[in-house]
């Protein structure tokens, strides 16, 4: 019976250091295959930018691009007659190297928030000396710099995702175009 005992007593140290000298082997990692074959994320506000140089001026706008996807945006998703930050996610930018004039007024070289206030007939265009900001979470009207009424054209053919462009007219004159879903606004300037 004592030899029974010796012998389970044996086996159950052998069981007990076997069990803590097991080494786990580390999880496979997933090949460059299977990672490859998931679609990529579709983004639905890309970040992107316009940029020309008229005459001595470099003008760089730099916005997310929100799309209609079967919404109705100004007047819906938009509110009328309420400021917005011109894109989506951070505020829209712009910056020139240049002092331009805009609406008669002088714009000194800088970089500015894009901000509008859209309604029906006309939209009001703010460049505000805060351009760095989510949204429009930290706009202040007394940091606007220029502010001045245009009025929207509407077309007939829908801008499924927000564009801004900047055009040459001439060495000393451009314009600066948004539009999305079936509006579109345009902003002329002169190069100082």
């Amino acid at each position: 019976m004592s030899r029974y005992i010796s012998i389970s007593i044996v086996f159950g140290l052998l069981l007990i250091t076997s069990c803590k000298e097991k080494k786990t082997e580390p999880m496979p990692e997933p090949s460059k295959e299977a990672i490859t074959d998931q679609p990529p994320k579709k983004v639905l506000s890309p970040h992107t930018s316009a940029m020309a140089t008229i005459g001595n001026a470099h003008i760089h706008i730099d916005y997310s691009s929100p799309g209609v996807r079967d919404r109705m945006i100004f007047g819906g998703l938009l509110a009328y007659d309420e400021v917005w930050q011109a894109g989506a996610h951070m505020a829209t930018w712009i910056e020139t190297d240049t002092d331009i004039e805009i609406d008669g007024k002088e714009l000194k070289a800088g970089k500015y928030g894009f901000f509008t206030i859209p309604s029906k007939e006309e939209w009001t265009i703010i460049l505000n000396s805060n351009w760095n900001q989510h949204g429009k979470d930290e706009y202040d009207e007394k940091d606007d710099v220029i502010r001045f009424k245009v009025t929207p054209i509407i077309a007939d053919s829908l801008k499924e995702h927000l564009e801004y462009n900047i055009d040459k007219i001439s060495d000393t004159e451009g314009e600066i175009t948004l539009a999305w879903e079936k509006v579109k606004v345009v902003i002329p300037f002169k190069v100082k």
